[in-house]
């Protein structure tokens, strides 16, 4: 059963170094028991990176949103009196308090860990901890989910690294930078709840529309087909759990370079949730 301190030593090998900026996607069970659970992986983390380093995690949220994939599948055959119902029963988003969701256990510890930022947008936002934590998280705009007015934009200009520990690329946010860079991305409309200071109100905006079915076949692409497979992707294991570090800005950039050559147009949610 591995340590926090065994762990901080696998992070290190891997390459986590001192005052490096991290973006973690984590499955805590891939990585197997540890003594003290996630806070001691938390620990750990931050023990790899020093206390110049910062952790940032995302902290999604979904429950709040009329045009989500939670939405449509908790309102299906519902009748109009249980839509409403549903609709004015739906929890607003608070960035101070709000849990995220199925961002993982190593996301929560993070977010409520003493001294920890959120941004403030209610479907995407990241949490972090350590000296470039409030740079990161500051201005996040509303109509800007996962773009450069977003902390995946002050990520790439920090130089951070991405690390999957225990997840595959199906996971890895930061792709979804690549998306706004191409030209004509396209946009749809998103809405959600939000605790203002005068109560709960509904806010929409226009934004891309957000596609991560190819995420797989693109990590996979970037591991061993970019750059004739000797890209700087390291592999190794956590704990237990088969782990990824790489560059967020080479990961951004290949990316966008692979979107731009042949991908799909993005997946749209249906009709419905654009509807309501």
């Amino acid at each position: 059963m591995p340590t926090a301190a065994c762990l901080t030593a696998d992070l290190r090998a891997l390459g986590v170094g001192n005052a490096m900026t991290l973006l973690v996607h984590a499955s805590l069970r891939s990585v197997g028991p540890v003594p003290g659970g996630g806070p001691a992986v938390l620990r750990a983390l931050r023990g790899a990176l020093g206390p110049g380093g910062t952790v940032v995690v995302p902290t999604f949220t979904e429950g709040n949103s009329l045009t989500s994939r939670t939405y449509v599948r908790m309102t299906q055959g519902l009748t109009r009196s249980q839509l409403l119902s549903y609709r004015e029963n739906m929890e607003p988003f608070s960035a101070a308090s709000t849990p995220s969701d199925g961002m993982g256990r190593l996301a929560e510890e993070v977010r409520a860990a003493p001294g920890a930022v959120r941004s403030t947008h209610p479907q995407t936002s990241f949490a972090a901890l350590g000296p470039r934590a409030a740079g990161i998280t500051a201005g996040h705009a509303l109509d800007c989910l996962l773009g450069e007015r977003s902390p995946l934009g002050r990520l790439y200009e920090e130089g951070a690294y991405v690390l999957l520990l225990g997840v595959g690329f199906e996971t890895c946010s930061a792709f979804h930078l690549a998306e706004y860079r191409q030209p004509g991305a396209v946009r749809r409309r998103y809405d959600c709840r939000v605790m203002t200071d005068d109560g709960p109100r509904w806010m929409g905006f226009v934004d891309v529309d957000l596609d991560d079915s190819d995420f797989g076949a693109l990590g996979s692409w970037l591991e061993s087909g970019a750059s004739g497979g000797r890209g700087p992707v390291a592999r190794g294991r956590i704990g237990a759990a088969d782990s990824r570090l790489f560059p967020l800005r080479w990961a951004v950039d290949t990316a966008a370079d692979w979107m731009a050559a042949g991908r799909t147009a993005p997946r749209s949610l249906p009709a419905e949730a654009d509807r309501a």
